[in-house]
C-alpha cells in the first residue's frame, strides 16, 4: 500500500514522503495512529492543506513569542532572599522563583523555559535567558537583593 507520512517516523523517513508498505502495516498501525495517509490525490491535498495550516500557526507563534521576547527585554525582577556572613545566600534563587516574579508582574511563564544552567548563589544582577519558540529566545534582567 502507497502511504504518505505525516510527520517524521523514524524507521520509515521523513514527513511528506509517498513510501510503499505493507497493507497490514498501513492499516493496522500507521493510518489509525495518525502517523500516515493512504496516497490518494485528495489524501496528497490534504496533506498539503495540513502542512500550510501548520505553517502559518508555527509563523502567528513566532509573531507573538519575539513580540513577549521585546516586553522582557525591558522588564526587571527583584528577588529578595536572606543572606548570612559575607553576603552569602541561604538558599538559591531558581527558575521557580524567577517565574513567580514574573507572574506579579502579568508575564506568565513557565519555570521550564527559563534556562537557568544552575540555580544563583550570590547577589547581584543576572541577565538570565528565556526560551519562548524554539528559535526565539529573550532575556529577563534578575536583580537578586538582601533582604
Amino acid at each position: 500500500m502507497e502511504i504518505i507520512l505525516r510527520r517524521d517516523y523514524e524507521q520509515l523517513g521523513k514527513a511528506g514522503q509517498t513510501l510503499k508498505v505493507k497493507d497490514g502495516f498501513a492499516r493496522n498501525f500507521l493510518i489509525p495512529r495518525g502517523i500516515a495517509y493512504q496516497a490518494t490525490e485528495s489524501n496528497k491535498k490534504r496533506y498539503e492543506n495540513d502542512m500550510l495550516q501548520q505553517s502559518r500557526i508555527m509563523a502567528r507563534d513566532r509573531k507573538k513569542a519575539e513580540d513577549l521576547s521585546a516586553k522582557l527585554e525591558n522588564v526587571s525582577c527583584t528577588i529578595t532572599v536572606q543572606v548570612g556572613e559575607e553576603d552569602k545566600l541561604f538558599g538559591s534563587v531558581t527558575s521557580q522563583n524567577i517565574a513567580e516574579e514574573l507572574s506579579k508582574q502579568g508575564y506568565e511563564i513557565d519555570k521550564r523555559k527559563i534556562l537557568l544552567e544552575e540555580p544563583i548563589k550570590s547577589l547581584g544582577i543576572y541577565s538570565v535567558p528565556v526560551k519562548l519558540h524554539p528559535e526565539v529566545t529573550g532575556a529577563v534582567k534578575v536583580w537578586v537583593v538582601k533582604e
